[in-house]
């Protein structure tokens, strides 16, 4: 196998000679050493025979002028290489209780969620990662702000004064205005949760009292406003899942199904598991605000009026990851010979966790923890070490080195030499040298002894792109948890990934060795950032750009999302390529143990600008039957979602480069060259930005899309935003 991607360095013919050549020379050599054989003609048995060995020794040749492949693989062994492992996949569970409980409740870690098997897919089981707590949140301020700055400064604690709060919780009293008499964009309404309850993660449930019929002057199916939570950095709008959460309809009662004159209705917001306890304007605990918002259908025209509020905890969401732990496994016994090796039975296996040790019980019944290490090189006789290969689950304790003494003496009468200068010295150093020709034995990391019971505490096993599964897939609880009513991921998982392969091995190691596990230039940072994501970061840039100041280095990163959703149809939204607070400190940890001295690591994502494509096709008149003309445009689209992202698109296939334009051109050529597809008419692109919070589609000014000079483009299909790629069929 010949590796094109390496250097074309001059090599040296080791034999020139060929097949032609071979023959002849034995030619030659005939008459010295057989004069008797007189017929060299072609027909001759023995030609015959000098001509197969010939052929023979030439392809002997062509293989000694070869490093094989196997040679190749050879050299990455003796430099510690060793193939990646699979990495897991991420998502977010969340547990719904069966009802509100009177304390806090504690749903403990590794709680294991599965997708339903069916009959050609095994159940793919996802693990907790912590403990959740499911705490009582009880609201301790009713605040209001005009405007909805970053960190608010003036507050007005007007719903305080004329409520007063119930023994249940409740905040109750007159009917109090949440905004503005006018209300404006901007326009806040805070509840502050009691800081002394664990609310990470919590699912709440908001309940709200107010006058039926209520005019606000909004569409109650779309009204004008945000819930937001405080993450500590900044203010985050995903706590309200879907429009269907809110029973209120924006605070105007809508449809309640009630002929009262007050009606209720509950908020559900999924508070992010970060949420500290911070303190703004004198006021301290945990911050849930909704903000008036601008709308192109309908604003409010009067504020809605609150007769009572009180919150609920009814579940919470903690991170999952695709696994399954394998508890106290047992190894075998010892023998006590060095470099023994066991087996563990699942493979391949994640990456270790702290309480993920090797327990070794000595005869004696003394238990001991061992530790795992990348290799012997450090380790000595008394060290309790060992190395495990996660792809082969193989463990082995360390081995026993035979080292001629003459290597050592042989030393030691080198440096001797140089410190001295007298020969006498060294000539009686010389003679030291061959009064050792014993061997010495050195025992790297010590050896369990025999009779020791060998178990592993515990390893996780998993991980692949199979993990990447849709939201709402996983449902199904493999072991019961009192109090949870039902389970489900709301979001795809992602960051799943394969095992390396070797000429994805091969791939990586010169860029190893360039960068020798340390930061220096910017092309170092670009290449620890991906493999410090262990498979999660798909692209990284450090642009000069960005990097003008001194000691601070910023370097923008592109995760790794579910593919799943190119060929489904449903393209890569710029949603899905955000990076998550997990994956930054992953990151930035694994650089900064690899920074120089006194230079800072910043972390930083794309902006990316949505592509939208409207064209007309004409289909060969082959493809005519209506069951024919939709695979093709199925393939149509298909093929401008994987075209227009930025992990598989662009002229390669490698992802769309960094600040390129979108032309009319590019889309032209990348259909043409579809089956089925006999011409194109007119071709539109469209440009979806973000504005503020929300995302805003329009025709690309001199139809080209321009992302910014260190931009990406994507594309994705969401029908309210109409940002999907729309085909149509001519001639």
């Amino acid at each position: 196998m010949e590796f094109d991607f390496l250097p074309k360095l001059p090599n040296s013919n080791l034999d020139d000679r060929q097949f032609k050549d071979l023959v002849e020379e034995c030619l030659l050599r005939i008459p010295r050493y057989c004069p008797d054989w007189t017929n060299h003609n072609p027909s001759d048995p023995g030609i015959t025979m000098v001509e197969l060995f010939g052929w023979l020794t030439d392809q002997m040749m062509m293989r000694f002028n070869q490093v094989p492949r196997r040679n190749y693989v050879a050299f990455l062994e003796l430099l510690g290489i060793r193939l990646q492992p699979p990495a897991p996949a991420q998502t977010a569970l969340t547990f719904y209780l069966s009802a509100s409980l009177p304390d806090p409740y504690t749903i403990p870690a590794s709680v294991e969620v599965a997708t339903e098997r069916t009959e050609t897919e095994e159940a793919i089981v996802f693990s907790t990662d912590r403990a959740l707590t499911v705490g009582i949140p009880h609201i301790v301020h009713l605040l209001t702000a005009e405007t909805d700055e970053q960190q608010p400064t003036v507050l007005h604690d007007r719903l305080s004064v004329r409520w007063t709060r119930r023994s249940d919780g409740r905040w109750a009293g007159a009917e109090q205005a949440i905004f503005d008499p006018t209300p404006q964009v901007g326009n806040c309404f805070y509840l502050v949760l009691d800081p002394d309850q664990a609310l990470e993660g919590n699912v709440i449930a908001l309940n709200f009292e107010g006058e039926s019929a209520t005019p606000t002057g909004i569409r109650p199916e779309v009204p004008p406003r945000q819930w937001q939570a405080w993450n500590g950095q900044t203010w985050v709008s995903d706590v309200l899942m879907q429009e269907s959460d809110d029973e209120t309809h924006g605070f105007s009662f809508y449809d309640s199904g009630s002929d009262s004159d007050v009606q209720q209705g509950e908020v559900v917001l999924h508070l992010p598991q970060n949420l500290p306890v911070t303190e703004f304007a004198s006021y301290r605990g945990r911050w849930v605000r909704c903000v008036c918002t601008d709308s192109t259908v309908a604003t409010y025209t009067n504020s809605p009026q609150l007769l009572s509020v009180a919150a609920r905890a009814i579940g919470g969401t903690v991170d999952a990851r695709q696994c399954l732990t394998i508890h106290n496994e047992l190894l075998g016994e010892s023998n006590g010979q060095a470099g023994q090796k066991f087996q563990v039975q699942t493979t391949p296996i994640l990456p270790r966790q702290d309480s993920e040790t090797l327990v070794v019980t000595l005869p004696d019944g003394q238990r001991q923890e061992w530790q795992e290490v990348p290799d012997f090189a450090d380790s000595g006789p008394e060290d309790l070490h060992y190395t495990l290969d996660s792809l082969t689950g193989l463990i082995q304790f360390g081995p026993l080195i035979r080292e001629p003494a003459q290597l050592k003496s042989a030393t030691q009468v080198r440096s001797h030499q140089q410190s001295l200068s007298s020969s006498a010295h060294s000539s009686r150093d010389t003679a030291v040298l061959t009064l050792s020709p014993q061997l010495l034995e050195r025992q790297y990391g010590a050896v369990p002894p025999r009779g020791a019971v060998l178990t592993m505490g515990a390893y996780r096993t998993g991980g692949g792109q199979q993990g990447n599964v849709q939201p709402q897939t996983l449902r199904v609880i493999k072991s019961a948890v009192p109090y949870v009513a039902s389970v489900t991921n709301h979001q795809a998982a992602y960051y799943g990934t394969d095992a390396e392969s070797l000429d994805s091995a091969v791939l990586r190691v010169p860029k190893l060795l360039r960068t020798r596990d340390r930061a220096v230039t910017a092309e170092d940072f670009e290449t620890l950032a991906i493999e410090a994501g262990a498979g999660a970061v798909a692209r990284s840039l450090c642009p000069r750009q960005l990097n003008t100041q001194p000691g601070l280095i910023t370097v923008m990163v592109v995760p790794k999302t579910n593919l799943g959703d190119i060929e489904a149809g449903m393209g890569i939204s710029p949603q899905a390529l955000s990076l998550t607070p997990q994956l930054s400190q992953t990151v930035l940890q694994y650089l900064d143990e690899r920074r120089p001295l006194g230079l800072q690591v910043k972390l930083d994502s794309p902006s990316y600008v949505g592509v939208s494509v409207t064209a007309e096709v004409a289909i060969e008149p082959s493809y005519g039957s209506p069951e024919a003309q939709q695979v093709i445009l199925h393939d149509l689209q298909v093929a401008l979602y994987r075209f227009l992202n930025p992990l598989t698109g662009g002229p390669h296939g490698d992802g769309w480069p960094f600040g390129t334009p979108v032309y009319p051109s590019d889309i032209i050529t990348r259909l043409q060259t579809m089956t089925g597809v006999r011409y194109l008419g007119t071709v539109m692109l469209y440009e979806i930005r973000q504005q503020g919070t929300a995302w805003v589609r329009r025709l690309a000014p001199d139809n080209v899309v321009t992302p910014d000079p260190l931009g990406l483009v994507c594309s994705w299909a969401n029908a309210q935003l109409h940002s999907g790629h729309t085909i149509s069929l001519i001639g």
